[in-house]
């Protein structure tokens, strides 16, 4: 085996490294050790940098303040067959804390919103990528230009629309508009450019079908751009606190940013309550993070060896 000779270059290298993981990891260091601490001791004049008294009271707070059933499966569109104009609500679960539906409503908007994406945007970026049809590049120079496009031009369209079809304060009004996201489709269409046209028109000479030949051959060579695509989707749903306020506002349909920002508005500056919340949300990102990745740092590197 080949010893690597350190050199001070290399030294100063992992120094830096060394610092700049200490300074990002901090802050996230900070909002989970703040939310076992006391007021006065997040309050307090000096920092406290490790709580000298673990308490969960900020967790208390958190939990015992609203009350909300723990799931509620609706069915989209399904107040066009109520007599109200209510939503068509199939499941009720038992009441729970407000903050436990928050987070499940969270979770399931970001997962809904994610595997909708990677599909949609999988098959369309491979559709414009390896397909010719009249008006592709056309297309292709739309959805470019669509990601210049602020989220707030289409802000006013989005909700007429999702007023129209009865959508408005549900999580569904949340995850539709996203599914259609134009870097998904970018990025897929750039990561399906690499799979070789040969592989392609064997499996149309062996006879195999077109869901066959993108499931068998399309799929499995373009994952790690699915897995980074996951890991963005989820992440920009997770945090779209904009979307999430304009097209939020029961108590049983908030996320769990905009439920800490409610009881925060009830209970004035709670910083402990702020990170409290901080931590639970920020649990499921890390999980998703560590589950992808593999394919994301995959993803990133074939990126930028196609740029």
């Amino acid at each position: 085996m080949i010893k690597k000779k350190i050199t001070p270059y290399y030294l100063i290298g992992v120094i830096l490294l060394v610092i700049l993981a200490i300074l990002f990891t901090f802050p996230l260091y900070w909002i989970v050790t703040g939310a076992f601490k006391t007021a006065a001791s997040i309050n307090a004049p000096s920092p406290e940098w490790w709580p000298g008294k673990w308490v969960l009271d900020n967790f208390r707070t958190l939990m015992g303040s609203q009350k909300a059933p723990l799931w509620e499966i609706a069915l989209p569109f399904g107040s066009n067959f109520t007599e109200d104009g209510g939503p068509l609500i199939l499941s009720s679960g038992p009441v729970v804390p407000a903050s436990i539906r928050w987070m499940l409503n969270t979770v399931f908007m970001s997962v809904m919103a994610m595997v909708l994406t990677c599909i949609t945007a999988t098959m369309a970026g491979y559709v414009l990528a390896k397909k010719r049809f009249f008006g592709r590049v056309l297309l292709f120079s739309l959805i470019v230009c669509a990601m210049a496009l602020p989220k707030q031009v289409i802000l006013i369209p989005l909700i007429r629309e999702m007023s129209t079809l009865n959508l408005y304060d549900s999580i569904w009004a949340v995850i539709f508009p996203t599914v259609g996201w134009p870097f998904g489709v970018f990025l897929m269409k750039q990561f399906s450019e690499g799979i070789p046209g040969e592989l392609i028109e064997a499996a149309r000479i062996d006879g195999a079908s077109e869901l066959k030949t993108f499931n068998s051959i399309v799929v499995p060579m373009v994952k790690p751009g699915i897995g980074a695509l996951a890991i963005f989707t989820f992440i920009n749903n997770w945090n779209d606190y904009f979307m999430q306020l304009i097209m939020l506002s029961s108590t049983k349909h908030l996320t769990i940013s905009l439920g800490i920002a409610k009881l925060q508005a009830e209970n004035s500056t709670d910083f402990g309550l702020i990170m409290a919340g901080a931590t639970l949300a920020a649990a499921p990102i890390l999980m998703i993070f560590l589950a992808f990745q593999k394919y994301f740092t995959q993803g990133i590197a074939m990126g930028a060896v196609k740029g």
